[in-house]
């Protein structure tokens, strides 16, 4: 996906309007607050991206996590056409979607998620800093029961190893999507992908607040060592 254009043939702010509080135009602004105030973004860093149906809604790029709202979602069809970026719904206000965009579609692409969630958590961090290989793993912890294969399919169970990618990071964002593709084809049971001195990549069929506070605990536990 390259440059962008705006399809004009949907009713465009209907799309981020709805009194469901499980919509994913209302389900984003809630988890980015609920991300910054756990500490695992700061600031404008990190994203978001739901797909629901042949929609993806995703977050803005430049908006503090906390203050985001529904009229800042972007909108993007699924399946993409190949070429220049489509968006169905585009903010009136001059956003930029979240750099994580082409990241975002190696989850839907790859492994057919519902969501895909990049934060910053520390705990990521320091768990690439003091895990110097390719991969991340830990067994025998509770919290690995709400990990499922691939991020979408079966539970793993307290026996199970969680094994998470870890891949070097770039100086920008969307450089990141190759690598990322490659690790999610050579492990494909993984539910993330951790980014070296950057954070981490999650792939979710649903429920992203819960999934997610299964995996963070476990970089937690990394960096007590």
């Amino acid at each position: 996906m390259a440059s962008s254009q705006l399809d004009q043939s949907t009713d465009a702010d209907a799309l981020v309007k709805s009194e469901d509080p499980l919509h994913p135009a209302n389900l984003i602004p809630e988890l980015c607050a609920s991300f910054y105030h756990l500490g695992w973004v700061t600031g404008t860093g990190g994203g978001i991206s739901i797909r629901q149906g042949d929609k993806v809604y995703i977050a803005p790029s430049g908006v503090q996590k906390e203050r985001i709202k529904p009229e800042h979602i972007f909108v993007l069809p699924f399946p993409h056409p190949e070429g220049d970026r489509v968006f169905l719904r585009r903010p009136t206000l001059n956003l930029k979607e979240s750099a994580c965009t082409p990241l975002f579609w190696n989850a839907f692409d790859l492994r057919d998620a519902g969501s895909c969630i990049h934060t910053h958590s520390q705990h990521a961090v320091m768990t690439t800093l003091l895990w110097s290989g390719e991969t991340f793993k830990i067994s025998h912890q509770e919290m690995i029961k709400g990990v499922r294969q691939g991020g979408t399919g079966k539970a793993l169970s307290y026996l199970d190893t969680l094994v998470v990618p870890i891949i070097e990071n770039t100086p920008h964002e969307e450089d990141l999507r190759d690598s990322m593709a490659e690790a999610m084809k050579k492990y494909p049971d993984a539910a993330g992908i951790l980014v070296r001195r950057h954070g981490v990549y999650a792939q979710i069929g649903r429920g992203p607040k819960l999934k997610l506070k299964c995996v963070d605990p476990f970089s937690s536990l990394t960096g007590k060592r």
